[in-house]
């Protein structure tokens, strides 16, 4: 059962669409819209769009979009429910409970209460006697009572039913234990702990909630990390460690992106709150924007190793892929920022700080890294880097930054300024030619009907897929056509199953009255996934400007073609009846 239409209509009108985005996204105002860069794929060009007049958004670059619900949804990683409880909260309104299936959103409720009392438990583990050699681990890296406290952190017992025998008898399922990934089934089909006879570091969310877990080895056993998989309630993709505390700890704008769970809490309790870590994982471009919505510099803290340094290189694109300033910083000594904090003792902290003050951006860093490969001392050297750095200047979209980086490296090296500029524009004009082949590729597959994931069926039948698209995006606009297509044009007649289930949607809310004012975006989000919505937003964008007529001419595509689309209903028509359509479809073509 749907939640009320009153109380919907209520959460709406609370709910400005523009003032709720513009938390994730930093809007300007072009002519009636706003626009920003998007926050769900990296670009450079703003293609994301909300229109304040009907409450949607919709990106021109990745095809998302929706209502204000859908964009909560994709934000912020929850379901439907959740997403319509985190806007009620925020308008202050109570969501009715009765009749709701809101079966996902219990699941999700008792992976989170699982998590909350598995960290209970490992945290009490850890300060029993069984619990020592995590103390002893915790001990050795300095830290005090005080910040394991702070940071929750744990024991796995060695017993691998430790923590299921523990929530067995707090009432937990073991399917829920498992779907929280806290245990795994064993051959027989019981549970089992995951995680055992390791340290372990809890996961907290932006919203304060324990979603996921790290569990570390203290022996050589392989491997010395495991973490939680995807569940219900986490995404690696998007986890952050610490970011529940930095993003209230923002030191001028700027993050320090460290390594691990460690040098993270390390770097905490010598003060530096805005330290945070990705989890297990390359850093992503979710990641990313994640860390983008909070600041405006992220200072690169990677071990000095060279598996920390070609991490630091894959992190530079991505980081300034979401319009972020990116410095790297390099900690003397190959040691990791605990080892060097505690090598100075009180001076520790300052020195470090003096460390990221004074550290280069990821330009300068790169050309470091590049000059140390040549020998500039001979010609071919020299050649052989220029060439190697116009290619890091080439992919810099300022300008100004580019021919600042130019007079550097004519001075440092001898070499006419104008030369070197000239090489970078060359290697400027390919890279933009390279990029424009990557947008087309990109775009091209992200249209193409076999890739589409919201309406599978439309690469069978693509010109009557988009006749019923286009069909829908009048009916959207002219309502009063319902009655008219209902009997001409009845939803099975549609050929494709998502075209077919939002026409079906769209009648029933307008025959039968189901929303206040005529049908919009915002009506739908209940019942199709933020995908749908996003094909549903693009289907919006062509009503405008739409007849009658353009309906008519649609819907007798749809009934003329619809039965020639399909190789298999072909080969089993009746001959008679297929050269009717055929014929049928000759006159209309005239």
């Amino acid at each position: 059962m749907a939640l009320p239409e009153a109380f919907m209509q209520e959460l709406k009108s609370r709910s400005d669409i523009v003032d709720i985005v513009s938390a994730y996204v930093n809007l300007k105002r072009r002519g009636k819209n706003m626009v920003g860069l998007c926050p769900f794929h990296n670009e450079k060009t703003p293609s994301f769009n909300v229109y304040a007049e009907n409450g949607s958004f919709y990106c021109f670059g990745c095809g998302a979009g929706g209502d204000v619900i859908t964009f909560i949804r994709k934000i912020e990683n929850l379901d439907y429910l959740e997403a319509v409880k985190f806007l009620a909260q925020r308008a202050g309104l109570q969501v009715p409970e009765h009749g709701v299936d809101d079966s996902m959103s219990r699941l999700r409720q008792r992976v989170l209460e699982i998590n909350r009392e598995s960290a209970r438990f490992f945290h009490a583990s850890l300060l029993k006697p069984e619990g020592k050699p995590g103390l002893d681990y915790f001990a050795r890296r300095r830290l005090p009572m005080q910040m394991i406290r702070h940071f929750g952190l744990g024991w796995a017992p060695e017993s691998r039913f430790a923590l299921v025998n523990h929530l067995r008898a707090k009432g937990y399922a073991e399917s829920e234990m498992i779907q929280a990934n806290v245990a795994v089934q064993t051959r027989s089909g019981r549970a089992m702990d995951r995680f055992h006879a390791r340290v372990m570091f809890p996961i907290i969310d932006l919203r304060g909630n324990v979603v996921a877990f790290g569990g570390r080895i203290l022996t050589d056993e392989k491997p010395k990390y495991i973490n939680t998989s995807d569940t219900p309630v986490y995404h690696k993709s998007s986890g952050l460690f610490a970011m529940n505390f930095a993003k209230n700890a923002i030191d001028n704008g700027r993050l320090i992106l460290a390594e691990g769970y460690m040098d993270v809490i390390s770097l905490h309790k010598a003060g530096f709150q805005n330290a945070i870590a990705s989890l297990g994982t390359a850093l992503t471009a979710e990641q990313a924007r994640i860390m983008a919505r909070y600041a405006r510099e992220v200072v690169i803290c990677y071990d000095s190793d060279e598996a920390g340094q070609k991490a630091a290189q894959r992190a530079i694109p991505i980081l300034r892929g979401a319009g972020l300033l990116v410095r790297v910083m390099t900690v003397p000594g190959n040691k990791d920022p605990d080892e060097f904090i505690n090598a100075y003792g009180e001076e520790g902290p300052a020195r470090f700080r003096k460390l990221v003050e004074d550290c280069g951006n990821d330009v300068e860093y790169r050309l470091d890294k590049l000059r140390r490969g040549f020998d500039l001392e001979t010609s071919d050297g020299k050649v052989q880097y220029l060439m190697e750095a116009v290619n890091v200047l080439a992919k810099l979209d300022n300008a100004i930054e580019r021919d600042v980086y130019v007079g550097r490296l004519s001075e440092a090296l001898g070499v006419d300024k104008s030369a070197i500029l000239t090489q970078v524009q060359r290697s400027v004009r390919q890279e933009k030619r390279a990029a424009e082949k990557r947008q087309l590729r990109e775009t091209t597959e992200a249209l193409s009907a076999r890739r589409d994931v919201v309406n599978p069926d439309k690469h069978k039948h693509v010109r009557v897929a988009n006749a019923e698209e286009r069909l829908v995006a009048c009916l959207f606009a002219h309502n009063e056509l319902a009655g008219m297509l209902r009997e001409k044009l009845p939803p099975e007649k549609f050929v494709t199953g998502f075209n077919r289930r939002l026409y079906q949607s769209l009648l029933g809310k307008i025959i039968n009255g189901e929303t206040a004012n005529a049908p919009g975006i915002g009506d739908f989000s209940a019942e199709f996934t933020p995908d749908e919505m996003g094909r549903i937003a693009a289907i919006l964008r062509e009503s405008s400007g739409t007849t009658a007529e353009d309906a008519e001419r649609f819907a007798q595509i749809i009934l003329n073609e619809g039965g020639l689309s399909d190789a298999e209903a072909i080969r089993e028509s009746d001959p008679a009846q297929l050269q009717a359509q055929f014929e049928a479809l000759r006159r209309q073509k005239k």
